[in-house]
C-alpha cells in the first residue's frame, strides 16, 4: 500500500499526460490561427497597461514637496 508521499501526481498519470498534450495542441493551433488577432490586440493591451503600470509605479509618493525637505534647524521633517 502507497503512503500519501509515494502517489503519482494527477499529470504523470496517462490522462494527465493526455490532457497536457491535447492543451498544448489546442494552443499552438489557436495561436497559429489567431495570430493576427493576438498582434492586433498588443496595442491596445500596452495603452490599457499605462494606467495600471502608473499607479502601481507611484504608490510610494504621498504629495509632492516630501523628498528630503529639511526645516530651520536642519533636521529632515516627517
Amino acid at each position: 500500500m502507497k503512503d500519501e508521499r509515494e502517489q503519482q501526481s494527477w499529470w504523470r498519470t496517462p490522462a494527465g499526460l493526455v490532457t497536457c498534450g491535447f492543451l498544448i495542441v489546442a494552443g499552438f493551433f489557436l495561436l497559429t490561427e489567431h495570430t493576427a488577432h493576438v498582434f492586433g490586440a498588443l496595442p491596445w493591451l500596452l495603452i490599457l497597461a499605462c494606467p495600471l503600470m502608473h499607479l502601481l509605479m507611484h504608490h510610494g509618493h504621498h504629495g509632492p514637496g516630501r523628498a528630503s525637505r529639511r526645516d530651520d534647524e536642519g533636521e529632515p521633517t516627517r
